[in-house]
């Protein structure tokens, strides 16, 4: 390989300058001699240091990316193990892509031109239904009121159950077990008389299940004749 001297600002990245010397040789892509490469790659950091420039860090680092898959490929490697040199070469590719589409679109496009004029497009008969301003307008509406269903739900929407009471099925327990160790016996019915809020009702209800299933209490009888008894422990007592 013939050494090469380049502008170092005409290369605005380390790609950009490997890029530049694999075209320069007619290297394969794809099968990247990385020793002659990395030799011219050095020789141009080597002149940049000598113009008193500044080697950005990309440089450096690609620089040791190079030495690394050298000394990777001169290591016995098995079958199975990919290619060093394949993330090297799909980096190499992609870049070579960007590059190719930026210049297509600066070829294109720039800042001193007047932006052409729009084209003119055949019109589409296919829907050949006709609207009054007030339908098109009652349609935008509807979709904006689709469109506000799909928002999150207010805070305000929310205060009910935020700001409900919060019973505890324990606290019912005991208020079930002071009823029936006044009176030994009570209506199932009774058991809710004073309870107004829907979940102290709930409460109660799970508490009676809850005290039923420990077997300390039992409920006889159906409807509005339903006594809750308390069940007398072992020793005779209730």
């Amino acid at each position: 390989m013939e050494k090469l001297q380049y502008r170092v600002e005409a290369f605005e990245g380390p790609l950009d300058l490997l890029l530049a010397l694999i075209s320069k040789n007619k290297i394969n892509i794809y099968d990247i001699p990385i020793a002659e490469l990395l030799e011219q790659y050095l020789e141009q950091i080597a002149l940049m240091r000598e113009a008193n420039l500044d080697v950005a860090s990309e440089f450096l680092e690609m620089a040791a990316r190079l030495v690394h898959i050298k000394s990777v490929s001169l290591l016995p490697r098995q079958e199975e193990e990919e290619d060093p040199r394949l993330e090297l070469t799909g980096l190499l590719l992609e870049y070579q892509q960007c590059k190719q589409a930026a210049g297509a679109l600066g070829s294109r496009l720039s800042f001193d031109r007047v932006v052409r004029p729009p084209e003119a497009f055949p019109a589409d008969q296919l829907y050949r239904r006709e609207h009054k301003p007030k339908e098109l307008l009652s349609a935008l509406l509807s979709a904006w009121g689709k469109g506000k269903s799909l928002l999150p739900p207010k805070p305000e929407n929310f205060s009910e159950l935020v700001t409900k009471k919060i019973v505890s099925v324990a606290s019912q327990v005991v208020y079930v077990l002071r009823r029936l160790w006044q009176r030994k016996k009570v209506s199932y019915r009774g058991l809710f008389s004073s309870k107004a809020d829907r979940s102290e009702r709930v409460a109660v209800f799970l508490a009676v299940l809850e005290l039923i299933k420990s077997r300390r209490i039992r409920v006889e009888g159906e409807g509005e004749a339903a006594q809750v008894i308390l069940v007398k422990d072992r020793g005779g007592q209730g």
